[in-house]
């Protein structure tokens, strides 16, 4: 704890010191000269009419220069703590050993030391004292159980196939074996080699070829154990004692030449080896194959053994014709058949034959990406700093002592009814009392909590079989995602087109972000606790014996397993809260009623599974009916129920409640819906701990054989001596968060103190709005109280799966609403206040700070563009610039700009990312993976992602107001429509990127500074970049996004779209009009500041009228305001006849059309009339007229915006609809200019590489 607070002060102390300093050469002193020239100058030149011309030493000029520098400063300490944050927390994770094995080569290269590493880790420490040899094979066994069943795991999801698991798999027992048997991922080949090595030695020494195959330590370990391990098996599969004496005889002499005698290679000819091997690979396959017809299999194998004992007798050894006569030469044919019944001779033939036919080496093994990565992890997370490890028994127990005191009493009452009940119903007693303790435990388990509304849980047949319109599925999606997996998914259950279907929903439903998905993970946490309770309790023989040896039928099992099973149960129990169970339960809808089933399916599959729901009842309370609602706990039916045994034979599957607990009202009436998902749940868990999962989360084996006894043990208040929050979140540089002190609860999985909480107001803070982000209140109200979060890198947890474009901005848009609500809150006011100023700076900066820094940088692209657009229209960069001095000190002044780039930001936050996967993977990997994922565009997406928070973070610092938005979890097979995504991106990227565009063309146009420096192009790339970002990404990253059919498609539904009217229920993706009432609806509840605030930001705009009409050629160099003043006249008079059209149509367009094309000829023949008189008379230009076009409409928005501000006003006197009207046609010109940049900028262009190809006729073929 004092190197941390160390720690924590060396890293706060060099931020503060580089943070204010670091831009003081770059930024500051360059700027000051020409500031003082540029204050010396008298008044300048103005080309437009200035109302301020007297000011003194152009205090514009200086604070448009000054005020992006002042916005980067906001900024800069968020970059320098990124770098910071990466250096120390590269530092802090390799004293914490992450990344001590990177790769499966270093795993190799260390995997002997990783069983001894285990034990010493995850293992109590055992009471007796054994010899150094009998505790390498304890260590070895152990962790073989551990091993073998996370390889197992990986088989059954289909990360591996038979063969990988068959390479990677150590063996149970050793069975008189003098050598460790490593798994053949690491032997894999060694015998071929050192049989082709002996062929072709042509000398006589023993010593160097011994000496040459021991120079492997690989392949004299499987030299050796595939010679013991084949004398074994020959001697168990002969029965007679004379054909037993023959191959001792034969074993004696071989050893007998190799250690007294020396004379191996005299005595046997090297060259015969290879057939010697064939015919023993062919003796095995025969032992591993089937025995249907006995005298037929038997008949075969005693003429391979004859074959093998000849080649032995005849070729290889040089006397062997003297072992034996020919008369008394055995004949093989007495075979204990019997033992192809045995699991475990089984396995060692399996083993042999391995070890004796893989020629290739298993460097690739496995081949899967994501099963390398789980290997990894979780050998190096064993050399992390673990806490001490208890016994599974004597960890924490999740119950209070009140509680386990309660479930000893009601045990024993369970028990004697149990007793009772099979004496008076004549009902067999069941004769496993441990078995049935366990049960009686259930009254007080460890709890995991996930919250779950309305999600995927399993993909029905028909989904996934739906193809879009390109006749892409959502398996034929995962087929080509996952071919490998596919590939042993076939291998494993045998698939065809008509069974097995229900394992096939399971497969691509592992791949979604749905609930069986998180079910699976987390009961992982069953099987782990299970086995390490095995391996607690179970004897040395026992252990060495094997735990997959056992029967899988947990009423038949052996006590032992029975005893470590009862006592997992005892230690978990996993709680999904369903508020909407008990409605999916009443429903008819096909959507809800397959939800409940897979749910009640999950129980009943699921022994530790229990739901949560809020169920709504009806009652009749003082002959009144009134609803009233309930938080229900219910779990699968049980076996031994005799309600359930009967409907089972029926078919009829049902869940069981357990608890129902009378609510005052209905709880997502007062919070928000997660939050009270969770807080209505947390009722019916028990104990100290309590652990939360989110939806999209997922737990693998590797990890929870770590994770569960150990995170326990780091379960523990921390500093103030309060009971605490543990809290783990697996991001970039979290350690360093946790190491200052400055971490909270960001979202799942995560470890609570569940009493502490459970009195503070729950897990989860839940007020409406406010607490839009409810996770991350609970770590501000533990810390406020005096807890603390602490980071641990030995835990994992898998967070979502495959997304798209939309949800992941939708989420984006969550957490940055939610973080404007925090920064509002009194939680983060009081953090603020208590904190000392060096842990305030650190707590902003990784929290509310990150997303007002993001905020700054895009606001410091406006104050530079809109700054730019100043000076030159004004025409004063124009007068400066022709100053001798300003000319002669101009580099200092563009050094200063070019470092005002947006690039800033977005690189350097990537230096997190760059520093974990170097740790973990090595730096060689990290800087081809940041190269790899700027080939595809990272930078755009990330930019654009920055748009995201932006807009929706500011917006809720202004209005407030902030809502939950459901984030889809789907698979993303099908092409986003246009329609969906202006909807979602119109506000917050497509009118600000066209806003940045015509900034930066009317700079081009109008602008005259550092044409002839090469840093012009500098200071405007990153900003042009901002704004292809902001158009194009949607597309870009949308399937088929370029596709001409598709934009034709688009375009047919985005006029439909715009075309509907809305009013009262009319869904915002079937009309324009309903979408557009809800996207300015934030404005109806907002304050006279929000309001205000809004006006003022929306005046920007005129300024790109008042500055260009005054460039017209029209104009004549004219400074009057009267230029002004006629430019808005043209500007009235267009509205008003877009008025007069508008009303034309609704007044004439359906009875009298006649009338209505009269009145358009009329203002067409009035528009073409002056157009010439402007042309002829007053020298209006063409290019006049396109520069008009880019004046006047940024001032119909700037109106437009206002009228919406202004709302109540502009509806009572009756000009709401011609707004609407205004509204309307802006996004018709918006929606065109996009779809038309969209096929100027890439006609033809194929996104997705699954459309390119062309699709299998059967979608199930491998």
């Amino acid at each position: 704890m004092a190197v941390d607070h160390a720690a924590m002060l060396v890293f706060r102390l060099r931020v503060s010191k580089y943070a204010p300093t670091s831009k003081s050469p770059l930024l500051i002193y360059p700027l000051v000269e020409p500031t003082k020239m540029i204050m010396a100058i008298g008044a300048p030149n103005y080309a437009w009419h200035e109302f301020f011309p007297y000011l003194q030493h152009n205090i514009g000029v200086v604070i448009t220069i000054w005020a992006p520098i002042v916005l980067v400063y906001f900024m800069d300490t968020q970059i320098w703590y990124a770098i910071f944050s990466t250096i120390f927390g590269g530092i802090h994770g390799a004293f914490s050993h992450l990344g001590e094995i990177r790769t499966l080569g270093m795993l190799r290269s260390r995997f002997e030391t990783v069983p001894s590493v285990f034990t010493e880790n995850l293992m109590p420490t055992p009471n007796e004292k054994n010899s150094k040899d009998q505790m390498e094979r304890m260590n070895i066994a152990k962790f073989s159980h551990i091993w073998n069943e996370f390889i197992s795991s990986l088989r059954e999801e289909d990360l591996i196939s038979n063969r990988e698991r068959d390479l990677l798999l150590v063996p149970y027992s050793f069975g008189g074996i003098s050598v460790v048997q490593w798994p053949p991922f690491l032997l894999a080949s060694k015998i071929p080699i050192a049989l082709d090595m002996a062929k072709d030695f042509k000398k006589k020494d023993d010593k160097e070829l011994i000496n040459k195959i021991k120079h492997d330590k690989h392949m004299i370990s499987a030299v050796i154990e595939c010679y013991e391990t084949l004398r074994d098996i020959l001697k168990e599969l002969l029965i007679d004692e004379h054909e037993k004496r023959f191959i001792d005889n034969i074993c004696k002499a071989v050893e007998l030449s190799i250690t007294t005698e020396h004379n191996f290679l005299v005595k046997f000819r090297m060259s015969e080896l290879p057939l010697l091997s064939a015919k023993l690979a062919k003796l095995l396959n025969l032992l591993k194959g089937d025995n249907e017809d006995v005298e037929s299999y038997e008949s075969q194998i005693v003429t391979v053994l004859q074959d093998i004992m000849e080649i032995i007798t005849q070729d290889v050894m040089t006397s062997g014709h003297g072992t034996s006569s020919v008369e008394n030469r055995p004949k093989f044919s007495n075979l204990n058949l019997n033992l192809m019944e045995d699991a475990s001779w089984k396995e060692k033939v399996d083993r042999l034959h391995l070890l004796l036919t893989i020629k290739e080496s298993a460097i690739d093994v496995p081949i899967n990406l994501d099963a390398r990565r789980r290997i990894t992890f979780f050998a190096n997370s064993l050399f992390m700093d673990l806490p001490p490890t208890p016994k599974v028994r004597n960890m924490l127990s999740f119950r209070t002592p009140l509680e386990k005191t309660l479930a000893i009493f009601f045990t024993v009452i369970g028990l004697m009814q149990l007793f009772l009940t099979s004496l008076v119903c004549g009902r067999k007693q069941d004769t496993n009392l441990v078995s049935r303790l366990s049960q009686g435990f259930c009254y007080t388990r460890h709890y995991v909590l996930t919250p779950y509304y309305k999600e995927d849980v399993l993909y029905s047949e028909e989904e996934l079989k739906k193809e879009n319109e390109d006749g892409i599925s959502t398996l034929f999606y995962l087929q080509k995602i996952y071919p490998d997996e596919w590939k042993n998914f076939l291998e494993r259950v045998k698939f065809d087109n008509s069974d097995n279907m229900d394992e096939l929903r399971h497969w691509v439903s592992y791949r979604g972000q749905t609930l069986a998905r998180t079910v699976r993970g987390m009961m992982y946490y069953r099987r782990a606790l299970r086995l390490q309770c095995f391996l607690d309790t179970a004897k040395d023989r026992d252990i060495l014996g094997g735990f997959r040896t056992y029967s899988p039928d947990e009423n038949n099992q052996d006590h032992i397993l029975a005893r470590a099973l009862a006592i997992a149960d005892m230690k978990f129990t996993y709680v999904v809260s369903c508020q909407v169970y008990g409605l999916q339960k009443k429903s008819t809808e096909a959507r809800d009623r397959s939800c409940y089933t897979n749910i009640l399916n999950l129980m009943l599959n699921h022994h530790s599974l229990r739901v949560a729901y809020i169920d709504e009842a009806e009652e009749t309370v003082d002959n009144k009916t009134q609803k009233c609602y309930y938080s229900v706990l219910v779990k699968g039916g049980d076996k031994f129920d005799e309600m359930h045994l009967l409907l089972t034979k029926f078919g009829i599957f049902h869940d069981k409640e357990i608890y129902r607990i009378k609510l005052p009202g209905k709880p997502t009436d007062i919070g928000e819906g997660k939050p009270e998902n969770q807080n209505h749940a947390i009722i019916f868990t028990r104990g100290e701990a309590l652990q939360t999962i989110d939806m999209n989360q997922c737990f693998f084996t590797c990890l929870v054989h770590v994770q569960p006894r150990d995170e326990l043990c780091d379960y523990r208040p921390k500093d103030s001596g309060k009971p605490s929050q543990f809290a783990s979140f697996f991001n970039n540089c979290a350690s360093v968060s946790a190491m200052i002190r400055v971490r909270f609860h960001y979202g799942h999985p995560d470890i609570f103190d569940r009493i502490f909480h459970l009195t503070r107001g729950g897990i989860s803070k839940a007020s409406k709005i406010i607490n839009l982000s409810e996770d991350i209140f609970s770590g501000f109200n533990s810390t406020l109280r005096g807890g603390n979060v602490t980071h641990h890198e030995y835990m994992q947890v898998g967070k979502g799966r495959d997304v798209g474009l939309n949800q992941i901005s939708i989420f984006e848009a969550k957490v940055s609403k939610g973080n404007g609500e925090q920064t509002l809150s009194r939680d983060v006011y009081r953090l603020g206040r208590r904190f000392d100023f060096y842990r305030m700076l650190s707590f902003y900066f990784t929290t509310v700070g990150f997303y007002f820094s993001s905020m700054i940088t895009v606001l410091t692209v406006y104050v530079f563009l809109y700054g730019r657009l100043y000076l030159v229209m004004s025409g004063l960069e124009k007068s400066i610039l022709e100053d001798p001095r300003i000319q002669q000190n101009n580099k200092p002044l563009e050094n200063a700009l070019a470092s005002q780039s947006v690039f800033q930001l977005g690189l350097l936050l990537v230096l997190p990312m760059v520093m974990e996967v170097g740790l973990e993977k090595g730096f060689r990997t990290a800087i081809g993976e940041f190269i790899i994922m700027q080939l595809q565009l990272a930078s755009v997406f990330f930019t654009f992602q920055l748009g995201t928070k932006a807009h929706y973070f500011g917006r809720t610092i202004l209005h407030g107001g902030a809502k939950y938005s459901a984030t889809g979890r789907g698979f993303v097979v099908f092409h986003a429509k246009f329609a969906d995504n202006y909807r979602m991106y119109s506000r917050s990227h497509f009118v600000k990127g066209l806003e940045l565009m015509i900034l930066l063309v009317v700079y081009e146009v109008y602008g005259h500074s550092y044409r002839s420096s090469s840093l012009y192009l500098f200071v405007t790339m990153s900003m042009w970049f901002l704004v292809v970002s902001w158009l194009f990404a949607p597309f870009i990253f949308n399937p088929s996004g370029f596709e001409w059919q598709k934009t034709v498609d688009d375009w047919t539904d985005w006029k439909k779209w715009m075309g509907n009217r809305g009013g009262i229920g009319i869904a915002v993706d079937r009309s324009w009009e309903s979408w557009w009432e809800t996207e300015h609806e934030h404005l109806k509840s907002t304050s006279i500041r929000g309001r205000m605030l809004e006006i003022i930001l929306a005046l920007r705009f005129l300024i790109f009228q008042y500055g260009i009409v005054y460039h017209l050629n029209i104009a004549h160099n004219s400074r009057s305001v009267l230029v002004y003043g006629l430019s808005w006249l043209v500007m009235l008079t267009v509205l008003l006849v877009l008025k007069m059209v508008s009303m034309g149509r609704r007044g004439f367009g359906t009875d009298f059309q006649l009338m209505f094309r009269i009145l358009k000829g009329l203002l067409f023949l009035g528009f073409v009339s002056v157009m010439t008189v402007l042309f002829v008379v007053c020298n209006l230009t063409l290019s006049d007229v396109f520069a008009a076009l880019l004046g006047f409409m940024p001032t119909g928005w700037s109106i437009l915006l206002i009228g919406q501000a202004c709302r109540p006003l502009v509806r009572r006197l009756g000009f709401w609809d011609s707004i609407k009207e205004l509204g309307r046609a802006y996004e018709y010109i918006m929606g065109m200019t996009r779809l038309l940049f969209n096929q100027a900028f890439s006609r033809g262009l194929q996104i997705s590489m699954i459309l390119a190809g062309r699709k299998d006729s059967n979608m199930y073929g491998s």
